[in-house]
């Protein structure tokens, strides 16, 4: 049985930066997906970005791009989310997911979520 369990998250003013970590624990069998999705208060969660564990391929929402880096560390079963030129409108809170498969941006796609890190973002 996969868990995760994120941590990173915080306040910064606009124009700082932040790091998000999502460690997975259990086995896993087959190719998979680690992706993090963001709800701000009254918005439905959407998809921020992600990464396919066996290739490495990234995918990244296009408000994010530019700003924000996926990566991961095999070693470490670790997934991280590199936010730089954080935005007032990225307020939200950050929940990693873990997909058995191939990418999708649906958060209904994706079967085991960690608790969710909040970002605050103050201009």
């Amino acid at each position: 049985q996969v868990e995760l369990e994120e941590s990173g998250g915080g306040l910064v003013q606009a124009g700082g930066s932040l790091r998000l970590s999502c460690v997975k624990s259990g086995r896993t069998f087959g190719p998979y997906t680690m992706a993090w999705f963001r709800q701000a208060p009254g918005k439905e969660r959407e998809f921020a970005s992600g990464v396919n564990w066996a290739t490495g391929s990234t995918n990244y929402e296009d408000s994010v791009k530019g700003r924000f880096t996926v990566s991961r560390d095999n070693a470490k079963n670790t997934v991280y989310l590199q936010m730089n030129s954080l935005k007032p409108e990225d307020t939200a809170v950050y929940y990693c997911a873990f997909r058995a498969g191939f990418m999708r941006t649906y958060w209904n796609e994706y079967g085991v979520w960690g608790q969710g890190t909040r970002v605050t973002v103050s201009s």
